[in-house]
């Protein structure tokens, strides 16, 4: 008997008697007493701020107020009164690296980690997520879920394009652990739940 014979005659001799199943994913996963407050919690951990307005012009009037300095707003969100420019009728992304605010649409979001789905089709440039100064997502008050584990269900990409997740502003932490916010992104994040 060659060394090869011997070597499967051993893995068929060792082989598992009977396959174990995969365990169930059906299990009980975290829940919170008050969502809205651990979602609020969970964003001001990583940098941001979550407000909780009744309605867009609620939002528009937000804007006005505490976004004063900001010159070059940009938003795809209809009914909101509050952009300057229309940051689809650009070609090139690069010209948008003067935004000062961009007002961005979220699908949901997470209380476990403070994160938004960010899925926008009618939004031509993804990269107004990186290149904005300041990041405000705008989401329905009943869309947010307890953990990534519902919120993992909730992705779809059956129409394709581009989504993502995103939790404060941008941030990022060297070797000293000095943590640098708006190092390579947003230096702000705003979540308005409405």
């Amino acid at each position: 008997m060659s060394s090869r014979e011997e070597m499967l005659k051993a893995i068929r001799k060792n082989a598992p008697s009977k396959v174990k199943e995969a365990p169930s994913l059906d299990i009980k996963h975290m829940s919170y007493e008050d969502i809205n407050a651990k979602f609020t919690t969970s964003l001001a951990s990583v940098g941001g701020n979550a407000i909780f307005l009744e309605s867009l012009s609620d939002v528009d009037a937000y804007v006005k107020e505490h976004y004063k300095d900001a010159t070059v707003i940009v938003s795809n969100i209809e009914g909101l009164n509050v952009a300057t420019r229309d940051a689809n009728e650009t070609d090139d992304p690069h010209t948008l690296k003067d935004v000062d605010l961009a007002i961005i649409q979220g699908e949901f979001a997470v209380a476990e980690n403070g994160a938004v789905w960010v899925k926008e089709t009618n939004n031509r440039h993804r990269a107004l997520y990186f290149i904005t100064q300041k990041l405000m997502m705008i989401v329905p008050k009943s869309e947010i879920v307890p953990t990534m584990h519902e919120a993992y269900e909730r992705v779809s990409f059956e129409q394709g394009g581009f989504g993502l997740f995103i939790s404060g502003p941008s941030k990022t932490a060297d070797i000293e652990q000095a943590l640098v916010i708006g190092a390579h992104g947003a230096t702000e994040a705003c979540v308005i739940f409405i």
